[in-house]
């Protein structure tokens, strides 16, 4: 039998996509599954984007350029030029396949073997599997759901660090839980950076979606870290064109920049189609943002009023993303996410939740979480609660929980 790599044997399961098979079987079945699991917009793409992938005029799909066409990345610039940072030329920019690639080459860049990256948790879980593929250490600080998952205090990042941190990550707004970091919060974390002369990696994919009047605060508004940040973008939930697989890596760092591209160029080119569509879709866009943003807001409202009516659930109030990190009256959230697809239906309908143990470097502090996203329209989530409500009832029956 060939042998499996200590690495490959430690890469953790990804708690949105690990339970799959069992919504496939329920399906099988005739069940209908709300998918409450995934961050998957059933928001269109922008008409630009598809129209723009129509009616290519090419002859030849070839290799775009490692760091990304011109075309687009001029595109990117325009994008950041307008949100004030008039500094970006198309040369800080990397263009990759997602953000999710980004994040890989920002790691890759920094980290050798054994270094530690600090990350307030709970938090995306492929930072998990990113520092795990390159032997790097994830050092945590846990946030907790009584604050609304709200920044650690600073002191606990100080006494994380240590001659092997090479970065702290932030997700601004944060996946999975909707928090939006302020702008104290951040010129704390920014403080840190320029003492210890380590990198914030700041994940912005979800900047567009903020409520409340609230606005995002970048790290690339700290000019005291200007060369220690870098930002990671990906134009998937933007404009709801997840399948496109167009991110990237943005830093003012020359000494960043240059050793990401190595990287890049490894890997040959991102997706053409991917950058024609996003380089489309960021012309005009403002209608279709706003739009969004006010859909993505009611979405919000229902679900948490909802969620928050039923015995026993705690739901913070998120403000950005569309991600809520919610609290269930179950003793396992793992256990009660398997079972909803596996022996509860209601009218041959269920729902599918990501439990939030992945999201912990210790899956005891997610073990009676799930990660709820709000990318069902209003009346699916509507019922998708209602089912919820009704499954936890009789979850808690079965299992001697009442």
């Amino acid at each position: 039998m060939p042998k499996i790599s200590q690495r490959a044997q430690h890469m953790p399961a990804s708690p949105v996509r690990k339970l799959v098979p069992y919504a496939t079987i329920a399906k099988q079945k005739g069940i209908k599954v709300y998918h409450l699991n995934i961050g998957q917009p059933d928001i269109e793409t922008p008409e630009t984007a598809l129209n723009a992938v129509k009616n290519i005029d090419l002859k030849v799909l070839e290799y775009a350029l490692s760091e990304g066409n011109i075309e687009y990345r001029k595109a990117l610039t325009e994008y950041y030029h307008s949100l004030g940072f008039t500094d970006l030329t198309p040369d800080n920019f990397i263009v990759t396949n997602g953000g999710s690639e980004a994040l890989n080459f920002a790691i890759s860049t920094l980290c050798d073997d054994g270094d530690e990256i600090i990350i307030p948790e709970p938090y995306y879980a492929n930072y998990n599997g990113f520092a795990g593929t390159f032997n790097i250490n994830v050092v945590a600080v846990p946030s907790t759901i009584d604050t609304g998952f709200a920044l650690p205090s600073i002191e606990e990042f100080e006494k994380k660090i240590t001659g092997k941190t090479r970065a702290i990550i932030v997700c601004n707004p944060g996946n999975p839980t909707g928090y939006l970091y302020s702008r104290e919060e951040l010129q704390k974390l920014a403080e840190i950076a320029k003492k210890h002369d380590i990198v914030i990696i700041s994940d912005e994919v979800y900047r567009e979606y903020v409520y409340d009047g609230e606005q995002q605060i970048s790290m690339f508004e700290f000019p005291e870290v200007a060369d220690n940040v870098i930002v990671i973008d990906s134009e998937s939930k933007r404009y709801s064109m997840c399948g496109a697989r167009i991110g990237c890596l943005i830093t003012r760092s020359k000494k960043i920049h240059d050793a990401a591209i190595l990287f890049a160029q490894a890997r040959l080119s991102p997706v053409l189609l991917g950058q024609i569509a996003a380089t489309a879709a960021h012309k005009n866009d403002a209608e279709y943002i706003a739009k969004v943003r006010e859909e993505y807001t009611n979405r919000r409202n229902l679900l948490v009023e909802l969620l928050n009516e039923i015995p026993g659930v705690i739901c913070p109030k998120p403000k950005g993303a569309f991600y809520c990190g919610v609290e269930l009256p179950v003793d396992d959230s793992d256990k009660f996410a398997q079972w909803l697809l596996e022996s509860y239906s209601n009218n041959n309908e269920t729902v599918m939740v990501a439990p939030m143990g992945g999201f912990y470097s210790n899956p005891e502090l997610g073990k009676k979480q799930v990660r709820i996203a709000y990318v069902l329209k209003q009346e699916d989530l509507r019922r998708s609660v209602e089912l919820l409500k009704d499954a936890i009832e009789k979850y808690r029956t079965e299992f001697g929980l009442n």
